[in-house]
């Protein structure tokens, strides 16, 4: 539906998917996650498992709710995810003691074992974008500094 009005040129512009940010973050996050699927299919892995692992090698027991912040997850999308890794014998979900409110996910031996398998999986950005150790570093400096802006926004309310 027309609205009657000619929109300027200038507006016209700023719709264009080459002049958007959000566009090539999203394109970039697709193809990298593109990336390490063979590797993490050969560990029997999915990109959001892997990140659940990493957080988990860090430290065990993590909450759920770490899960959800530490990964910018609701929990709608985490806890199906800590259901289903459960199933696959990688980790364990218990109430805590201290706050039956809250659950605790812990690494099983299985899920503990693949830290020395996915030792391999962060050299597959590397290999794959032909990046030096420094210029990837470089790269994840700043897409961090821009996660953490837009987590700021978010919690201070102004993500709508």
């Amino acid at each position: 539906m027309k609205s009657g009005k000619p929109v300027p040129e200038a507006d016209l512009d700023l719709l264009r998917l080459d002049r958007q940010v959000c566009f090539p973050l999203y394109a970039a996050s697709n193809l990298i996650t593109r990336l390490y699927h063979p590797v993490l299919s050969r560990l029997g892995l999915t990109y959001p498992q892997y990140l659940v692992l990493l957080v988990l090698w860090e430290q065990s027991p993590q909450s759920v709710g770490n899960f959800s912040e530490l990964l910018h997850l609701d929990n709608g999308t985490v806890t199906p995810l800590l259901k289903r890794m459960e199933a696959a014998g990688l980790v364990t979900r218990q109430r805590d003691p201290q706050d039956e409110r809250r659950v605790l996910v812990s690494l099983t031996e299985a899920g503990d074992a693949l830290r020395h398998e996915a030792q391999q999986v962060p050299l597959t950005l590397g290999k794959g974008l032909h990046m030096s150790s420094a210029e990837i570093e470089t790269l994840r400096d700043a897409v961090q500094n821009l996660v953490r802006i837009l987590a700021r926004r978010e919690q201070s309310g102004g993500g709508g």
